[in-house]
């Protein structure tokens, strides 16, 4: 998927560029600054000794050296005073000038720290938003696969600060479908059983002949439907154009269950509709899967920001949106 939420190290990422929250004189630091800087060798500071510093907001490049990338972009982010001193503007102007130093490098993937979110003191929650919002803007125009790496323990609980209510919403339903006794669900599944069964052939034979529209068929006219064009689809979607020719090539096409979502969500389907697409993929939603249950929060309260699902997702451990 073009941009994914990871937890790792940044420095044994084997991506094209990694992004170094640099401070001003480029000479190394603290935190994610001084461990690139460590695993990189000398030889990187005696390269960045020749740069003349950065400011604030701006971003420039040097070879990585030890590290397992092609390059490192070290970016200046600002300090957080209150949010007066233009802040967010430089911030979003860090990881607008590093994916623009990428792209003039034919840099494939990129991965980045969550800048300014440690000494700089920037509240973790808005840099987090900041970084989606800008990324996602710059990949809604590029080709590019962009890793937001968050390390510590805290970044990783922003998704249930910024939608309190989720974890409530998935105990209630989690829960009730948990609180089923055995017996209940036995019956209730041998009752299915006995009923197919008991079903005459004729029957059968209608349902049979409703299959006219597969996956693929049925994404391509949602997305006519819609007024969209193939690429804002599966941009939207956080799709890989090669992965959606592949779907658009082959009518028999079986997505994952994130794939088949991540175009519900593009599309913006209501629940019943997102549902629909999900049976053509083999698929339905569940409330004793907490993934399905996050999706259902989000559908039912016609919320289609994907990068913000996939952050909330990854909050609550669970798989991303997208391929």
């Amino acid at each position: 998927m073009p941009l994914q939420i990871i937890r790792n190290d940044i420095t044994k990422l084997k991506v094209d560029a990694i992004v170094n929250a640099a401070n001003s004189s480029l000479l190394g630091g603290g935190g994610v600054d001084g461990c690139i800087h460590r695993a990189a060798g000398k030889e990187l500071l005696k390269e960045c000794k020749t740069l003349g510093g950065c400011d604030t907001g701006d971003a420039k490049i040097t070879g990585a050296y030890n590290l397992p990338c092609k390059y490192v972009i070290h970016t200046v982010g600002p300090i957080w005073r209150g949010g007066s001193q233009a802040e967010k503007e430089l911030l979003e102007s860090c990881y607008k000038k590093s994916l623009q130093l990428a792209k003039d490098h034919d840099c494939q993937t990129v991965a980045f720290p969550l800048i300014s979110a440690g000494v700089y003191r920037y509240p973790k929650a808005a840099a987090l938003k900041v970084a989606i919002d800008t990324i996602s803007d710059f990949l809604f125009e590029n080709e590019m696969t962009v890793y937001i790496v968050l390390f510590d323990k805290a970044a990783c609980q922003i998704g249930k600060k910024i939608f309190p209510d989720i974890e409530e919403y998935i105990d209630d339903r989690y829960a009730d479908e948990h609180t089923k006794s055995d017996r209940v669900r036995f019956r209730q599944a041998t009752y299915s059983v006995s009923c197919d069964k008991c079903a005459p052939p004729t029957e059968l034979d209608v349902k049979l002949q409703q299959i006219d529209e597969s996956f693929s068929q049925m994404l391509l006219r949602k997305i006519d439907e819609k007024g969209m064009t193939d690429v804002q689809c599966y941009k939207k979607a956080n799709i890989d154009r090669k992965l959606f020719s592949k779907i658009r090539g082959d009518v028999h096409y079986q997505p994952r269950k994130q794939t088949a979502i991540a175009f519900a969500i593009a599309l913006e389907l209501s629940l019943a509709e997102t549902e629909d697409l999900l049976q053509k993929a083999g698929y339905a939603l569940s409330h004793s899967n907490k993934f399905d249950i996050i999706i259902e929060y989000f559908i039912s309260k016609s919320f289609y920001n994907i990068h913000e699902i996939n952050e909330v997702l990854f909050a609550f451990d669970q798989s991303l949106l997208g391929v």
